[in-house]
């Protein structure tokens, strides 16, 4: 029984020890980390490989966990002490933090007293600090500060004048929010001192304003001078004032300035002297009113920039009457210039040009200054120039028609006073073309010539025969209309001209038609012709074919050369378009008398044998032979 129980104890160690090895067989130490890091400590200090190590190494093992226990637990030890100074040391802050407490307890009841009053007075004092900015600002909202002040009482007018000026405006109008808030007295004594500042800072700009347009010689105006008046214009009275001080000065300059031009010229010479050419009476006129075009512009730019912050007044107006003023100092010198070339000047044309430009500048200067003394002196310049001109014209009208004598050429052209006098009419209407002429004044020009020259024209013609005094007077009125057409205004002249020439081409067309009837023996014919009652035409005497052969055979060489029983006068006229309606306007008679004869030759009961060997030309072909070559 023993046996088997130790039989089986043996056999269970020995499974025992197969579960183990078998154990440790299966067991993969690359993936045992423990046992890994055991094995690698252990290599540390089992360095042989021994029975007598591995009989030991248990004891070593042992060892070495129980010196590395006595490592730890020393430095614990260590950690330990370093614990227990620093509990102490905070018992200690514990204990000093407790101390403290209980003074600062102890001070706080103490001072408690002490903190009410510091805060009370800590209030009182952002109070006055609050106050003290409230009046600060007071102050620099209601009351001008010393730079300010001083600005206002220099003698000499600034940029900071104005600037100070403009601060007093506006405190003064701040004053009404004060008022409404509640505070009448003081914002009334503020709203008295700003009154009191502007009134002394008006009265200094006036004074300043007046002395300046006083010493003005520039053409420009200062920026001050144009507050100055934008300050003013709030005192109508003293604006007045200043504005007439300046038309004064600026008068002056002007004239001056004029002088100078006329007489001194440019700086250096340079434009000449106006009057080193009075010889030439066109250019003469034409730069003083170009100069005065020139000068009048500047002036009404200076004056809106000297007006152009003033708002309260109608500036338009200002510069209108101050304008006018400037302008009228020099309407004396130019008044008398001119006049002196209306009295010595006899070319008419230089006259004529002259009173062109005074026109155009009297126009011109009537939209720039209207209702200027410059205006009026124009007008009067223009008007007493219109008058010379005229009457220089009559007078040499009059002297050529009485010199040159009134006896018509043997020509029967026009005669050398009407072509004279026509150049000078034309001459005189080509200065039209330099300014803007006057109708009226054109047509009075043209009649202070064309109405004596007909009315000469006239007289010579009428001491001549019929037809040569419609040729001479067709000839003098044909040159006038050719003249005329070349300008304007002239369509009632030329109408009446053309009316004129219709009555001698009528008597000229009478003429030759009766010199036509004459030599083709047509006017016993045309007597005969209007009074048929006397039976058959071919039995009447005077109508037989026999006679009818003679006025037939005239007729028929006169169709061939119709030119050759032309009066001689016709071939004098000038116009050629005059001969041809003589010519075809006689001839036209012809055809009428020779149509009529024709239907009553033609006519069966006047009795004529064989009309077609008669009168073979039909009035038709007649009238195509004398017209055609007419």
């Amino acid at each position: 029984m023993t046996n088997e129980n130790s039989t089986d104890s043996n056999d269970k160690n020995v499974n025992v020890v197969n579960k183990r090895l078998n154990k440790i067989l299966e067991t993969r130490l690359d993936n045992d980390k423990d046992t890994l890091e055991a094995l690698k400590e252990l290599s540390v200090f089992f360095t042989e490989n021994t029975l007598q190590s591995r009989r030991s190494l248990r004891s070593k093992i042992e060892k070495r966990s129980l010196a590395i226990n006595e490592e730890f637990l020393s430095a614990f030890r260590k950690v330990k002490e370093a614990l227990d100074s620093v509990y102490s040391d905070v018992l200690k802050m514990n204990t000093a933090v407790q101390n403290m407490t209980g003074q600062l307890q102890a001070t706080k009841s103490q001072t408690h007293q002490l903190i009410e009053q510091t805060t009370k007075l800590q209030a009182e004092s952002e109070k006055l600090s609050m106050e003290q900015e409230i009046a600060k600002s007071f102050l620099e909202s209601f009351q001008l500060s010393s730079e300010e002040i001083s600005a206002l009482r220099e003698s000499n007018i600034t940029e900071a004048f104005f600037s100070a000026l403009d601060r007093v405006k506006t405190i003064h109008s701040n004053c009404r929010i004060l008022l409404k808030s509640g505070h009448q007295t003081s914002a009334l004594d503020i709203m008295d001192q700003m009154a009191l500042y502007q009134e002394a800072a008006l009265e200094r700009i006036y004074r300043w304003s007046q002395t300046h347009c006083r010493n003005i010689e520039s053409p420009s105006v200062s920026h001050l001078l144009t507050q100055s008046m934008s300050r003013l214009q709030h005192r109508p009275v003293l604006f007045k004032y200043v504005m007439a001080e300046y038309c004064t000065s600026r008068r002056a300059v002007l004239v001056r300035f004029f002088l100078d031009a006329l007489t001194k010229g440019g700086p250096g010479g340079s434009p000449s002297p106006i009057e080193m050419h009075a010889h030439d009476v066109k250019r003469y006129v034409g730069d003083m009113l170009a100069w005065l075009h020139q000068a009048i512009p500047l002036e009404r730019e200076n004056l809106n920039i000297l007006l152009k912050s003033v708002d309260k007044i109608d500036v338009n107006e200002e510069i209108q009457e101050a304008l006018s003023v400037i302008s009228e100092g020099v309407c004396h010198p130019l008044q008398v210039r001119i006049e002196q070339i209306f009295a010595s000047n006899t070319v008419l044309t230089s006259l004529y040009s002259a009173i062109n430009f005074l026109r155009f500048y009297h126009q011109t200067f009537s939209q720039a200054v209207p209702g200027s003394a410059l205006v009026r002196t124009l007008n009067e310049l223009v008007s007493a120039g219109e008058q010379v001109l005229l009457n220089s014209i009559q007078a040499q009208v009059k002297h050529h028609l009485m010199d040159r004598g009134d006896v018509p050429p043997a020509d029967l052209s026009p005669s050398p006073v009407v072509s004279h006098l026509l150049n000078l009419l034309k001459d005189i209407l080509s200065a039209v073309s330099v300014a803007e002429g006057s109708q009226g004044e054109i047509n009075k020009i043209v009649s202070s010539v064309l109405d004596p020259l007909l009315q000469s024209v006239n007289l010579s013609a009428s001491r001549l025969s019929t037809t040569d005094m419609a040729v001479y007077l067709l000839n003098c009125l044909h040159q006038m209309q050719t003249m005329l057409a070349l300008y304007q205004f002239m369509d009632e002249r030329l109408e009446r001209l053309q009316a004129q020439s219709e009555a001698q081409l009528d008597t000229l067309t009478s003429e030759q038609a009766s010199s036509l009837v004459a030599h083709l023996n047509l006017g016993p014919i045309y007597t005969i012709l209007q009074d048929q009652s006397k039976g058959p035409l071919s039995q009447i005497p005077g109508m037989e074919p026999t006679s009818l052969s003679g006025f037939l055979t005239k007729l028929e060489k006169f169709l061939q050369i119709p030119e050759l029983l032309l009066l001689p006068q016709v071939s004098c006229l000038l116009s050629g378009s005059h001969r041809a309606i003589v010519q075809r306007r006689a001839t036209q008679v012809i055809t009428a008398i020779y149509g009529q004869l024709y239907q009553c030759v033609h006519d069966p009961t006047n009795l004529y044998d064989n009309p077609e060997v008669l009168m073979p030309r039909t009035p038709e072909q007649v009238t195509h032979v004398l017209l055609g070559t007419s």
